[in-house]
């Protein structure tokens, strides 16, 4: 089965590690391309591209100032996605509760030998 565009929804856009990396940088508020570039230490056609795509899954805005373009993260379309992830959070917690629990004891065997 044939894998969907990176365009066809916010998961498969997400899916690009460099896509994330922007999503943290535009976390922190507004940015041009140019400062994308300098922050994320990437080549203009590239930042470009990938705000390409998470402009048409509509997670960032664009806007113009002048001839820069200013992205900023569109949050309300990540919360699909957050939402997704918060369903396996209890996992992490019953993992790190059993390595606790694990090292606890590994801990105790230690201090009886």
């Amino acid at each position: 089965m044939a894998r969907l565009p990176t365009t066809a929804d916010a998961y498969n856009a997400i899916a690009e590690p460099q896509r994330r990396k922007i999503i943290s940088v535009l976390a922190d508020g507004e940015k041009s391309v140019g400062e994308l570039v300098e922050v994320l230490e990437l080549n203009q056609p590239q930042i470009s591209k990938h705000l390409k795509v998470l402009k048409e899954v509509d997670l960032v805005i664009m806007r113009k100032d002048g001839k820069q373009r200013i992205y900023s993260l569109n949050a309300d379309n990540l919360k699909p996605i957050y939402d997704w992830l918060s369903d396996f959070a209890h996992l992490w917690t019953e993992r790190f509760d059993r390595l606790e629990s694990y090292l606890a004891t590994l801990k105790k065997e230690g201090r009886n030998e």
